[in-house]
């Protein structure tokens, strides 16, 4: 039987090699060719609302209105389209490829105060910006308390995702 020395660092230094063989092997480089046929981009979305309505706003820039669809399915809303790679003229010798092109999808999950019927959608200088209003049930009111001789009460209800009601004497 022989004698096998201790060494408290081995499995330290085996996870070390696991990561470096994991980030040095095959993973393809966002501006290769590979990257170009994968997909390596999503378009990048700002989601706001304000009392009426959501608002979603896409940067698709450069593409064309036939390049990407929409659609609202079980409150869901997607975006979905490709950015094609066009090169100008066959003799063009690209030495770097910085924007990423490929085929992308985008979805949200939208809240239960949001109709999709009504929704508006127009894409302008590269944003593709959709409104979505919300229900008419959901919006906050206001409600005026009477009582026998005295002023009245307003009382500013909200929906179940606000943070607190507001009652003013």
């Amino acid at each position: 039987m022989s004698i096998v020395r201790y060494d408290p660092f081995r499995d330290l230094r085996t996870l070390q090699e696991e990561v470096n063989r994991l980030f040095t092997g095959s993973i393809p480089r966002t501006f290769d060719e590979e990257g170009i046929a994968r997909g390596a981009w999503s378009p990048s979305v700002d989601i706001y609302e304000n009392k009426e309505q959501i608002v979603l706003e896409a940067e698709l820039p450069g593409m064309n209105r036939e390049d990407f669809e929409l659609s609202v399915e079980n409150n869901v809303i997607t975006l979905r389209g490709e950015r094609q790679f066009e090169k100008k003229d066959e003799t063009d010798n690209y030495h770097r490829v910085e924007r990423s092109y490929g085929s992308f999808t985008r979805s949200f999950t939208l809240p239960n105060t949001v109709s999709a019927e009504g929704a508006n959608a127009e894409y302008r200088n590269g944003v593709l910006r959709v409104t979505l209003p919300k229900r008419e049930e959901t919006r906050a009111r206001r409600i005026e308390i009477k009582t026998n001789g005295a002023e009245p009460k307003t009382i500013e209800s909200r929906t179940e995702g606000s943070k607190a009601a507001s009652v003013k004497a």
